[in-house]
């Protein structure tokens, strides 16, 4: 039966749905199945946002009296089936919202009553077929984000219904065909984020039907016609955004009077600004980035007409040619509802009318470098709303309005470059979302206030430079732990650096120059390992150079000059290019590269004392006492080996390598089928049982006919006896000799891991499961970025912390075991290599670093190239298993193909998609998440916090991946960077747990 077979498809129902798809209930009753009123025959399949997983079944096709199909919000992947073709009285066809991939099947033209398509949000490539032009009842198509190339069909211009064409977020090319002008019943017609050219239909404005245009980010050309307001009576929206059109806004725009939203920035727009007055139900006026303005008085008149637009949210007038006065009549009465005013690099002069207040919604002001002048009115503390403040570039003067302490929700505070005097107010500091706050270049004085200091919100910078600020810098500085600059520069600081600095880890600029700070480089700044810039030159530093400096990766300039600091210039590290280093004018300075033109340092050769231990009786008793701090060591570990207890398979010194075997061969049950844990490349996996004291354990046995086998034995061997870490599997023991039937035997013993693998965990199957160890199966978001913290660390511990850096080579879930505890560990040597150091001038590869390896779908691209195998290697594959563990795909899956990869389908979902792409038992915890806590009105739920933080491990995923390796993420940021969305994801997704309470009226 068809629909079983549909049933058949799905490969993960978390609501359970088809559970009762069975025959012991009707088919017309089957939910999401809708049946004909006088035969029993299927005409509604309706299984909207029910998380399903899995591909759509071809017989699809065999339900001949369907007309309607709707799958959209789930997780279906793989190609529309051809025999979709054969639904002729099929009507609505709607699979938004899934992963479907392949092609538009050209015989959905055989569906020719279809009167709605909806194919967005899919995965979908190739061009449109122009068969759709066939389907002559079509009103809707919707193709929005997909992967769509090559033109707009100009058959598309047969479809007489249409009445809404949007294809927007595609690569479509070309030019938009004159054809769709015949399209007289066209209302929406949206193609923005796609590359079309050429230039804008004009006898596209001559629709009347049309509601709304939206054509941009394109390469469009052209003039908008000069009777659009007339010939377009019902235009809505009009979006020529990112585009390259040119002349001026029609006069006839007015006439347009149902308009609610204009967008027409970064064109070459040109002329003034005609009259709006007739455009009451505007809302978004936005034409920054063009040529409008003259530069004349007059040029903002038109601002005038606009009061009467009383819904009017955004106007954006930015980087434009404006010029006149700033009219305090037309900006005071401007509509109350406006969230947005940006008027910024224009020539427009007058004061900020004290009106402003009555803007009371406002959140965004933007006016940085036009002409104003006079003081900043203190009504600005009145607009409670506002969040972003830029009066930067201007000739303000007077004082800072200590009223700017009220606007609790700033987050960005810039006044640089203007006249300001006084001290900083102190009020600041109850701007408790305040991120960025910029004062530099004015006239400022006093001390800093350390309320300001005290803002632990501050995290993009603080820049109070070139003004007259005088005093220390106070330690509360220290409080600033997510501060990424800091630019105190020009001014007249003293004091010594405070040691607190050092707890601003985030730091990534830091510019003290031209103040007058004294003593030395606090030690504490060896915490700053995130800084790119350090400049300290012109002050009075003393003492020397700190050593740690070198070891600041990420440092890119470095400026001590003018100071007072001695001794030996570090090497190594930035040190190592004189043209991102100045020193200059520290005289007592010596050592360093040749490039800084230092004298040599001069060891100082002390006189030997006299001592009653001559030199040859010191070293005898030196070398005496090594000697014997050996032996007391060797024999401590002696006496600490002969006492512990024996592990599983121990195999004592004396003992024959056939006593070994044998002893596998009883503590495995002569490697019976039932103790099999798994069967890999070059070998097969049981689980043992320690004779001496029954704990278990895992041995793997060599498969010598494969002709890697040994190799790969001594390659294991090889590797594992020089490494220990928590999350590598531990080695007990190693066998190598002859089985009963005189063959050769090789054989590695293991720690047993109770849970399995992680591929058990990500891949398991319901057939082979029963409903208790199904759920048992189940890993949530922590547990999972708790295994992908294990690896990763482990990756770490071999890339970084061994002598010799260890390459993997064949990270898989099937490679990564879990313990009781769900800790996971690194296993399968079998193919890791040493990285050999590297040999100047020397053609010769080393044979241990090259050679593909690994298992398809987690071998880095580079290896398919002949390059050579690196730790960046292990990073690709980490950044795959990172994203299997998320989404439960398989890098392998059959969806996979015609250059989509797990990674192109990672990356295609960020940022808004990524629920769309997650395993969905991670979409069954957001819901618990989101129902069982209820956070204050102001954050956001729990199950908001649940996606961002899963946005965060797609990217990282995504960076671990990408094909380049220098790309490629550094495992040991990588840490880092798990651990703190570890830390933070369970402190805000759990928070304190609250009674949650309906109240019903």
């Amino acid at each position: 039966m068809s629909l079983l077979a549909f049933k058949n498809m799905i490969i993960d129902d978390p609501f359970k749905i088809m559970d009762s798809w069975n025959e012991t209930i009707h088919f017309c009753d089957w939910p999401g199945v809708s049946c004909g009123r006088r035969h029993p025959r299927v005409t509604v399949l309706n299984l909207t946002s029910l998380k399903l997983r899995g591909s759509l079944s071809p017989s699809i096709g065999n339900l001949s009296f369907l007309y309607v199909l709707k799958l959209q919000n789930n997780s279906f992947s793989g190609e529309i089936p051809s025999e979709i073709g054969y639904l002729h009285k099929l009507k609505f066809l709607r699979l938004d919202n899934n992963s479907f991939t392949g092609h538009i099947p050209s015989n959905i033209s055989g569906c020719f009553n279809l009167v709605s398509v909806v194919l967005s949000y899919n995965m979908m490539v190739g061009k449109i077929p122009a068969e759709l032009g066939t389907l002559l009842k079509l009103k809707q198509l919707s193709l929005v984000s997909n992967y769509f190339t090559g033109g707009i069909p100009p058959s598309f211009g047969n479809l007489s219904l249409l009445d809404t064409f949007s294809a927007s977020k595609n690569n479509l090319l070309g030019k938009i065909p004159d054809e769709l002008c015949q399209l007289l019943n066209l209302k929406y017609f949206v193609v923005n984020e796609n590359n079309l050219s050429g230039t804008l239909p004009p006898c596209l404005f001559n629709l009347s039907s049309i509601v709304a245009i939206d054509v941009g980010t394109n390469h469009l050309e052209g003039k908008l016609p000069p009777l659009l307001g007339i010939t377009l009576p019902n235009l809505e929206f009009l979006s020529i955004y990112r585009n390259n059109v040119t002349g001026n806004i029609p006069v006839t725009l007015s006439n347009a009077t149902n308009l609610q939203s204009l967008i027409a920035s970064r064109n070459g727009l040109t002329g003034k600004v005609p009259p709006l007055g007739n455009l009451l139900k505007m809302r978004r006026f936005l034409v920054a980035f063009n040529y409008l303005g003259k530069g004349e008085d007059d040029d903002l008149t038109f601002l005038t007409t606009l009061v009467n637009a009383t819904s009017l949210e955004l106007l954006e007038l930015n980087t434009n040619n404006f010029g006149g006065v700033f009219l305090p009549a037309s900006v005071s009465n401007l509509s109350t509802e406006i969230i947005e005013l940006s008027l910024s690099y224009n020539q427009i002069s007058g004061e900020i009318p004290r009106g402003i207040s009555n803007l009371k919604k406002l959140q965004a002001f933007f006016v940085a470098y036009n002409r104003f002048h006079g003081e900043i009115p203190s009504e600005i503390g009145d607009l409670i709303y506002l969040q972003e403040l830029a009066l930067l570039g201007n000739q303000f003067s007077g004082k800072i309005p200590i009223s700017l302490g009220n606007l609790a929700s700033l987050t960005k505070l810039n006044l640089r470059e203007n006249n300001l005097q006084g001290r900083i107010p102190s009020s600041l500091g109850k701007c408790h979302n305040l991120e960025l706050l910029d004062l530099g270049s004015n006239n400022l004085t006093g001390f800093i206030p350390s309320e300001i200091l005290e803002l632990s919100s501050l995290s993009e910078g603080v820049d109070l430079s070139q003004n007259q600020l005088t005093g220390f810098l106070p330690m509360e500085i220290g409080k600033l732990r997510n501060l990424g600059y800091l630019n105190l520069s020009d001014n007249k600081l003293q004091g010594q650096i405070p040691t607190s600095i050092g707890t601003c880890v985030k730091l990534e600029a830091l510019d003290l120059n031209n103040n007058n700070f004294q003593g030395s480089i606090p030690s504490t700044m060896n915490s700053l390992r995130g800084l790119e810039l350090l400049v300290l030159s012109h002050n009075n530093l003393s003492g020397g150079i700190p050593g740690f400096l070198k070891d600041f990766k990420f440092l890119q300039i470095l400026n001590l000059s003018s100071n007072n600091l001695e001794g030996a210039v570090p090497t190594g590290g930035i040190f190592s290019n004189a043209t991102v280093v100045s020193i200059i004018g520290n005289r007592n300075l010596c050592g360093g590269v040749p490039e800084l033109d230092l004298p040599a340092c001069i060891v100082e050769v002390k006189k030997e004392r006299k001592s009653g231990f001559p030199l040859k009786i010191v070293i005898p008793v030196v070398s005496g006492l090594i000697g014997l701090t050996f032996i007391v060591c060797f024999l401590g570990i002696r006496q600490f080996s002969r006492s512990r207890k024996p592990t599983p398979t121990d195999i004592p010194e004396n003992s024959t390598l056939r006593v070994s075997y044998q002893c596998l061969l009883r503590e495995t049950d002569r490697f019976s089928a039932s103790n099999l844990l798994g069967v890999g490349a070059f070998g097969s996996v049981y689980k043992g049982i320690s004779e001496h004291n029954g704990t278990f354990f895992a041995v793997k046995v060599l498969d010598l006919s494969h002709h890697a086998a040994s190799r790969s034995f001594l390659a294991e061997c090889e590797v594992l006896k020089n490494i220990r870490h928590r999350n590598l599997v531990k080695v007990l023991s190693a066998c190598s000799g002859i089985d009963y039937e005189g063959n050769e035997f090789k054989a590695i013993v293991y720690e047993y891991m109770d849970k399995g693998s992680l591929q058990d965990w990500l891949h398991f199957t319901t057939q082979e499961k029963s409903e208790s160890q199904e759920e048992h199966k189940k890993l949530g978001f922590i547990q999972r970025l708790n295994i992908a913290i294990d690896v990763a660390c482990a990756l770490d511990y071999l890339h970084n912390d061994c002598q010799t850096p260890i390459i993997h080579r064949d990270l898989k879930p099937s490679n990564i075991l879990l313990d009781e505890n769900m800790t996971a560990h690194v296993g399968d040597f079998g193919l890791a290599r040493f990285v050999p150091p590297a040999i100047p001038n020397s053609s010769a590869n080393s044979k241990s670093s090259t050679g593909v390896g690994g298992t398809i779908g987690y071998t880095p691209p580079e290896l398919g190239m002949g390059s050579d195998a690196s730790i960046y290697g292990d990073v690709y594959s980490f950044g795959i298993l990172l994203l299997e563990i998320f989404t439960g795909r398989k890098p392998t899956d059959e969806m996979f193909k015609d250059n989509l990869n797990l990674h192109n389908y990672a990356n295609a979902a960020l940022p808004d998609r990524v629920m769309h792409i997650a395993d969905p038992i991670l979409l069954q915890e957001r819901d618990e998440l989101g129902m069982k806590y209820k956070v204050d009105d102001n954050t956001s739920s729990a199950g908001d916090i649940f996606l961002s933080f899963l946005v965060k491990v797609i990217q990282i995923g995504v960076s671990c991946s990408v094909e380049s390796p220098k790309e490629r993420k550094q495992i040991s940021d990588v840490v880092g960077e798990l651990n703190s969305l570890r830390k933070l994801f369970l402190e805000q997704a759990y928070p304190k747990e609250k009674v949650i309470s309906f109240n019903l009226h």
